[in-house]
């Protein structure tokens, strides 16, 4: 039984680390790389940005 609570904080650790590091990444793509125009539905806001970098970030931590 502790084994499963062992592993089972881990994995909402991990994947609590990847919504961190995918919404830095997201961040960092809209400083970085953004957009010019104005018309992207996700790199002209940063909380959109923000937002789907934490998404695919705790979605691919998620995943083993």
């Amino acid at each position: 039984m502790e084994k499963i609570k062992i592993l089972l904080k881990n994995m909402v650790l991990r994947i609590i680390l990847g919504i961190v590091i995918g919404g830095i990444a997201g961040f960092l793509y809209y400083k970085l790389v953004g957009c010019r125009t104005g018309s992207c539905p996700i790199t002209s806001n940063p909380l959109s940005s923000i937002f789907f970098g934490a998404v695919f970030g705790g979605l691919i931590a998620s995943s083993k």
